[in-house]
């Protein structure tokens, strides 16, 4: 018999996976539980693990490859030899999996996302055309890009004046209409061709993660507020009980946001989600991207545990095996970059499943530092974030007295 592999769906935001590697090759004995490839998603590499007993077989959907998840990347088999081909054509990687439920209304799947080359260069001195003559191509043109669009797409974007040959394709590498709308109230891009010749790079699914997130989170009407606060005493008294000063600030947070519930719930469209615990999501910089790792109950648990929780989450960090579970659902946040002695001030954009983050920039030559707090003003008004600061400084000050 032969089962396909699919791509998995490793957290709530993913739409694609990058194919890394096959760790196998066809025709080699496999175990359930294997690592039979690996998965670069917007946070982490993680593995594809084999669900039952068998032999890996073609076609395997090549490497470096973006595919939209729940799409067959290769298969499972029961004896060796079966499956020969040894690669996915690229006009097939967007097949689904068979599946006994109703077949689906919408249009049938069509080719990949296509993938922009690494390093295509795109002269300066091409010659500018109107905008009318760029939205001038009949609906039955043939896309410069090769993603096919849905008739009813085409005529939405011959309406909406739209060069549908610029709309980038959804997650099963088509264009309709949805993609149009979303390009239609979508900021103008800038127009590079009159400036100095580059190249189009793709981007790590990190960093256009983060890209996504952060362009969904500036929906949310934000305010800022700062104060300076003492960090020096903090710092020392951290020192003597063996932890980091990031988990210092990050308990002294958590205990704050313990107290005034507000800052621990959410906005929804059903209602103000009121969390029970305090889940405190804090920036680490990778080289090449943002991610938040997640410290549980962080305002309850004791500083012991927590420590050795941040160990194992900057090791993961490190190698790039974060997993879902281990950046998701934080209910505040934290981004410091008090390591960078010229930064005196900043502000940070409220994550989405949030309604705060405290951004903290280096400490001065008085022993305090810059702490900005953003808010989402559906749920914290401006007096409720001036009396978190004004709590979290005593608390700063006195570390003693809670740091234990």
């Amino acid at each position: 018999m032969k089962q396909p592999i699919t791509m998995p769906v490793l957290s709530d935001t993913m739409e694609t996976g990058r194919l890394v590697r096959w760790n196998k090759q066809p025709g080699a004995a496999v175990k359930k539980g294997e690592a039979l490839a690996e998965v670069e998603t917007d946070k982490a590499i993680l593995d594809v693990e084999a669900f039952a007993d068998g032999f890996l077989a073609g076609p395997l959907a090549p490497v470096d490859t973006d595919i939209p998840v729940r799409q067959v990347i290769g298969y499972l088999v029961d004896q060796a030899g079966e499956g020969q081909e040894a690669t996915v054509p690229a006009a097939r990687i967007s097949e689904p999996a068979p599946s006994a439920a109703p077949a689906p209304t919408s249009p049938p799947p069509a080719p990949p996302r296509p993938t922009i080359p690494p390093a295509t260069a795109i002269p300066s001195n091409q010659p500018a055309t109107p905008e009318k003559a760029a939205t001038a191509a009949p609906p039955s043109a043939p896309l410069p890009t090769g993603a096919p669009a849905s008739p009813y797409a085409r005529a939405l974007a011959g309406d909406l004046g739209i060069n549908i040959a610029g709309v980038a394709p959804g997650p099963d590498g088509a264009i309709h209409a949805t993609q149009v709308l979303a390009a239609a109230l979508a900021a103008p891009e800038a127009d590079l061709r009159q400036g100095p010749p580059y190249t189009l790079e793709r981007p790590s699914t990190l960093r256009a993660a983060v890209a996504r997130n952060m362009v969904a989170a500036m929906q949310t009407p934000t305010f800022q507020i700062s104060a300076q606060l003492p960090v020096e005493p903090l710092h020392q008294a951290a020192r003597k009980v063996g932890i980091t000063l990031t988990l210092a600030v990050t308990r002294a947070c958590a205990v704050t946001v313990a107290e005034d519930p507000w800052f621990n719930h959410v906005w929804t469209a059903k209602g103000v989600a009121k969390r029970e615990r305090v889940d405190v999501g804090i920036a680490v910089d990778t080289g090449d991207g943002l991610v938040t790792p997640v410290l549980r109950d962080a305002a309850r648990r004791p500083l012991a545990e927590l420590a050795e929780d941040w160990r194992l989450l900057l090791g993961k960090v490190k190698k790039g095996r974060l997993s879902p579970e281990d950046y998701q659902g934080a209910s505040f946040y934290l981004s410091n970059l008090g390591v960078f002695p010229v930064i005196s001030h900043f502000s940070a954009i409220v994550p989405l499943g949030a309604s705060a983050i405290l951004a903290i920039a280096a400490t001065d030559a008085h022993g305090q530092a810059d702490f900005t707090l953003s808010c989402d003003h559906r749920v914290i008004f401006g007096a409720d974030a001036a009396r978190f600061l004004a709590v979290l400084a005593k608390r700063l000050a006195q570390p003693e007295s809670w740091l234990a």
